[in-house]
């Protein structure tokens, strides 16, 4: 099954995972953090995109944040597509950067806040790249350090995060590091990486007991929340569906996205549009086939005519894991 179209609102609360194409490494020096952190930070205050937590590690990035007027896409297709080019002119590559399709969950705030923030502050420390709660105040490339105030970034809103833990800046900070302290024994990653009905409600046992109970619940991969948040979102999704992109602008971005697309491949687009299945163009193609259906909305008989595919072979690419 081919995954859902993304779900945002601004004003929606995402735990993002930006992951290195075939695991490989998204920055290689300090230079690199500061110019991914950086770049984050900017596109946020400038966006008005709200962050709350994040952790950058060698091969991936965590962050929690809420979405600005604009959107989720918006913000990250213009984080990640800037911070590809100037890594690519550094360090003297090529190609995606990337994993095609950064993973976003919703997630409702009330119930999943303070995990979050635990959860991804923690991750440097759990990966060993410190050793201690104290190592990780000083360790610059996770949002816990501007918490300590080891580290300034003025687009990370350490009051707002600070106002789940206490009245008080000192009573919040205290009660943020025990919480911590708590965390550091709990293994959530399966819990807090994804979304749906089991994890929102901690495992089959209880969804099945619910069910014995003849309690019904929605749950859905993108969100992580009760199934009324759920209900909710979806209803929401629907009724965006009823507003889509205009189709002219829709298939303006597509062109633009074909073409991009080509120029980082070094191919020309007459040939990506000929058939031919040398190379990589069958990669290519199936990673334009998943942002047409999925993020615009193409049918799948429009999405091939704009890559001179059969309306099977589309088919066959979205379902594809």
């Amino acid at each position: 099954m081919p995954r859902g179209a993304r779900l945002d609102a601004p004003g929606t609360l995402h735990h993002v995972i930006i992951r290195g194409i075939e695991q490989g490494m998204i920055v290689r020096d300090d230079d690199d953090r500061q110019e991914l952190l950086g770049r984050m930070g900017e596109l946020a205050k400038g966006s008005k995109t709200s962050i709350y937590a994040f952790a950058l590690m060698t091969n991936h990035l965590h962050i929690l944040l809420k979405s600005g007027p604009l959107g989720l896409a918006t913000y990250m297709r213009r984080l990640l597509s800037g911070y590809a080019q100037y890594f690519n002119r550094r360090h003297n590559r090529v190609g995606h950067l990337f994993q095609n399709r950064y993973k976003s969950i919703i997630c409702e705030e009330e119930a999943y806040f303070e995990k979050l923030v635990a959860y991804i502050h923690l991750n440097p420390l759990k990966a060993g790249m410190v050793s201690s709660l104290n190592e990780l105040a000083g360790y610059p490339w996770s949002g816990h350090a501007v918490l300590m105030k080891s580290v300034r970034h003025d687009w990370l809103d350490r009051d707002y995060v600070l106002g789940f833990f206490g009245r008080t800046a000192g009573l919040a900070i205290t009660a943020y590091l025990a919480f911590l302290k708590d965390e550091m024994g709990i293994d959530r990653e399966s819990e807090l990486s994804g979304g749906g009905l089991v994890r929102s409600h901690g495992g089959w046992s209880t969804v099945l007991s619910m069910r014995k109970q003849g309690v019904r619940e929605q749950g859905d991969e993108r969100i992580l929340g009760s199934g009324e948040f759920v209900k909710s979102l979806l209803a929401e999704a629907e009724d965006g569906v009823r507003k889509q992109i205009p189709s002219a602008e829709r298939l303006g971005l597509v062109e633009k996205d074909i073409s991009e697309e080509c120029r980082l491949s070094g191919i020309s687009v007459a040939f990506f549009l000929s058939g031919s299945r040398s190379g990589t163009l069958s990669s290519l193609r199936k990673r334009l086939a998943v942002k047409f259906v999925n993020m615009y909305g193409l049918s799948l008989a429009e999405t091939a005519r704009q890559l001179g595919v059969t309306t099977n072979a589309v088919s066959y690419m979205v379902r594809r894991p």
